[in-house]
């Protein structure tokens, strides 16, 4: 029955991918949301036409930013990025002065070696936002990222309503707790982009990996500084933060940056 859903949406709303590796979606009116959520409440959105990428920006696109610019990130003017090693209490993070995206765990847990095509981590949404300035690009609103996750489906997932599927289409934390390493699915941290099952559009990632930052505000947000990402990323659990679905909206300060942060791109204006 899912199938045919998005097969009869794709059609209904001219939905189709680019030759390139973005996904196009057309202007028109999407239903986002779900009742009784707080933040995230069920309504209808209008949106223009907009491209997203496949996947999340990687390192190898980071640092050919940061060689054509120079670019120095928050977390390595700051000294202050929050990274993660097993053994910590949930909801626990260390911060490690010498963490940045090169190093996105800290020096001590390793370098990028054999992971440029990991998602690009411990960045903020200010260092997002100066990458997308260089590319000519952005980031996506919150409707946008939800319109394109959920690729028609209005279940929780876009791959039906039985979370215990979600290891085929995202990297997470499968474990009960945070205390030992979890290697379930072959991966601790991060994995290369596109390793998991995509969505009906054929994006990848969506779930798991890196939460994405997203622009836009919520009616909760109490400060300027709020910004907001979607998604989950490969820290979560069902235990603890589970926010891999279509619906969950994480929170941050602009200026932050943790090694489960990333971003995908958006063309169009």
């Amino acid at each position: 029955m899912l199938a045919v859903f998005v097969s009869h949406f794709l059609v209904a709303h001219a939905l189709e991918p680019s030759p390139d590796e973005f996904v196009f979606v057309h202007a028109g009116k999407y239903r986002v949301g779900k009742a009784d959520h707080l933040d995230n409440y069920a309504r209808t959105v209008k949106l223009a036409a907009f491209e997203i990428a496949k996947f999340d920006t990687t390192n190898a696109e980071f640092e050919a930013f940061v060689k054509s610019t120079g670019y120095i990130t928050d977390a390595e003017r700051n000294h202050s990025a929050m990274v993660f090693e097993p053994g910590l209490k949930e909801f626990r993070w260390i911060q490690d002065p010498t963490a940045y995206w090169r190093y996105p765990n800290g020096k001590t847990r390793g370098d990028l070696t054999g992971k440029m095509e990991h998602p690009v981590t411990t960045i903020s949404f200010h260092d997002a936002t100066e990458y997308c300035k260089w590319a000519h690009l952005r980031l996506p609103s919150l409707d946008e990222w939800e319109v394109a996750c959920r690729a028609g489906t209005k279940t929780d997932y876009f791959f039906g309503n039985d979370g215990s599927q979600i290891g085929k289409y995202a990297n997470i934390w499968h474990g009960r707790d945070h205390l030992k390493p979890d290697y379930s699915d072959g991966y601790m941290y991060t994995s290369p982009v596109g390793v998991f099952r995509p969505n009906p559009l054929g994006l990848y990632d969506m779930y798991g990996n890196v939460f994405q930052f997203c622009t836009g505000k919520l009616p909760s947000d109490k400060s300027p500084r709020t910004v907001h990402a979607r998604g989950g990323s490969w820290w979560c659990s069902n235990n603890a933060c589970c926010f891999f679905n279509s619906v969950d909206i994480g929170s941050v300060n602009m200026y932050a940056s943790f090694s489960n942060q990333g971003f995908r791109v958006v063309r169009g204006d």
